[in-house]
């Protein structure tokens, strides 16, 4: 992947839908999770071959977002800060994400449509058991009733981030192939 003034607007394009998503659905928890960054964390593996670089695209769109979110706390136009403690973990699971997208490539619909349900299903799975872990017993019990009940908790933000990847991939796939590869394709290949 070569920079030029395509991808620079293309990578703008998904900073502005991930800040609106983040702003418009974030604080309210029947679409809380609705956000784009696992579907460009997977779409930034899938695509990128330079493993080292195919990080850079997940974090510029989650970091930038997170500092608008931040500043419009800040200013007292959002519920709730950007930054918070125990982001990294979050930051961490996106590079995982962008790891299933080296694994899963994106060349065929069937495996498009895989990593569109196994990616979020993965976060899921790893978001909230770190979320019980962190959590020593405040919200949930240090057993598996803990661990269950966090999973229980986490379900919604979990159909929202599903419905969300799979409608991201493929508009990211047909943005992506038609602002920088000139042509109305929803695979890599």
């Amino acid at each position: 992947m070569k920079f030029n003034s395509r991808l620079v607007i293309f990578t703008l394009i998904l900073i502005a839908v991930t800040t609106y998503c983040k702003y418009q659905f974030g604080p309210n928890l029947d679409w809380s999770g609705f956000s784009p960054i696992i579907a460009i964390s997977l779409f930034s593996g899938m695509l990128i071959n330079d493993k080292g670089r195919s990080f850079m695209l997940p974090l510029i769109a989650v970091f930038a977002s997170d500092m608008i979110i931040h500043a419009l706390y800040l200013s007292g136009n959002f519920a709730y800060p950007g930054f918070y403690t125990y982001q990294i973990f979050n930051y961490s699971l996106l590079l995982a994400v962008t790891l299933l997208g080296w694994a899963l490539k994106g060349k065929s619909y069937g495996s498009i449509g895989l990593s569109a349900v196994i990616a979020p299903s993965v976060f899921f799975l790893i978001s909230n058991c770190g979320a019980w872990l962190i959590d020593t017993g405040n919200l949930y019990p240090d057993n598996f009733t803990g661990l269950m009940a966090s999973y229980k908790a986490g379900l919604p933000f979990y159909k929202n981030a599903l419905m969300a990847t799979l409608i991201f991939v493929p508009s990211i796939l047909l943005t992506y192939n038609f602002l920088v590869r000139r042509t109305a394709a929803l695979t890599l290949a």
